[in-house]
């Protein structure tokens, strides 16, 4: 068995990919109630048609007790990191944050709060109200928080065309956070910094220079590049030489991490070298990692060798078919 094989069973089996595989159910539409006409079940953000004004989006996250329980603060400031990069990630510019707090005192919760604020501060978006709790003291806490924005033109999952360039956009400057596979390039990051690397996605999608994009969650690499091909019906070959990553990580632990900054992006390529030049100038390493090709499957590529990853159950059908 080759490396590469090795590595593409590995990451097939890993449970945040498989996760994100499965994930397609959650947004059928007869696993939902009523769908506003318009609206694409399977982006980051809900995105509302608003006139002459573009669309309004609409996001939420929940943090993993485990997380809360484990790291409080940061958990409160992921829980507003992580739906800010939703709205950059649909080419839009955040307007707030509401956040939903369960816990049996407030003692308990200082740290989510903090953390919270201290994001809310960082990125220059208020948090304008929400809901608490108070539970039994024998319950643990629970944090989830929602997001509005706005946004003129859209990036979207549903946008990757065949014979697009698959970019990889992501800040390397940071470190994994307490040993987990999180990649924290947020925290020790300058106000401005933070900011206008949120900003860019917008800016690129305003114009024109991109018309898909996703970002990187749990799951890693993989687990978001099979979202994001699936809503697009389309597939990828990624070439895993061309990942850009930190010096001394090991590939399969990279591919599998959340990064706080991090972004798929599948661009036309007379537009590529524009792209990747906007984020460079800000610090951000952008770089073409792959193709966006017709047939719907994820392949992982290493020189000359090609090993499928993940196949839609639509060109699983039609293999079968022939």
């Amino acid at each position: 068995m080759s490396e590469l094989t090795t590595l593409v069973d590995r990451l097939a089996n890993a449970s945040a990919v498989r996760d994100k595989v499965s994930i397609r159910r959650a947004y059928e539409p007869t696993a939902l109630g009523t769908i506003v006409p318009g609206v694409r079940l399977g982006d980051d953000c809900a995105a509302l048609p608003d006139g002459d004004r573009g669309y309004l989006l609409f996001a939420a996250e929940g943090m993993l007790p485990s997380f809360v329980d484990s790291d409080p603060w940061f958990a409160g400031y992921s829980a507003v990191m992580v739906n800010l990069s939703d709205v950059a990630a649909m080419g839009g510019r955040p307007l707030a944050i509401v956040d939903v707090v369960w816990t049996p005192d407030y003692e308990n919760a200082a740290a989510l709060w903090d953390g919270m604020c201290a994001a809310s501060s960082s990125y220059g978006v208020p948090i304008v109200g929400g809901h608490t709790t108070l539970t039994r003291s024998e319950q643990p806490m629970h944090l989830a928080a929602a997001v509005i924005g706005r946004a003129s033109s859209l990036l979207s999952s549903f946008d990757a065309e065949a014979g697009h360039d698959l970019l990889m956009a992501i800040d390397l400057r940071g470190s994994f956070r307490q040993g987990k596979p999180f990649w924290n390039a947020s925290t020790a990051r300058g106000v401005r910094e933070l900011r206008r690397g949120l900003e860019l996605l917008a800016d690129l999608a305003e114009a024109g220079h991109c018309r898909a994009a996703k970002d990187i969650s749990n799951g890693g690499i993989p687990g978001t590049l099979v979202m994001l091909l699936e809503c697009s019906g389309v597939g990828a070959t990624v070439d895993i030489d061309s990942i850009p990553s930190p010096p001394g990580v090991d590939l399969f632990e990279w591919m599998l991490t959340f990064p706080s900054y991090g972004f798929l992006l599948s661009v036309a390529r007379g537009q590529r070298r524009d792209v990747e030049e906007r984020f460079r100038a800000h610090g951000i390493e952008c770089k073409k990692i792959g193709e966006i090709e017709a047939e719907q499957r994820l392949q992982l590529a290493h020189g000359a060798e090609r090993v499928t990853l993940w196949r839609s159950p639509e060109s699983m059908e039609r293999q079968l078919s022939q």
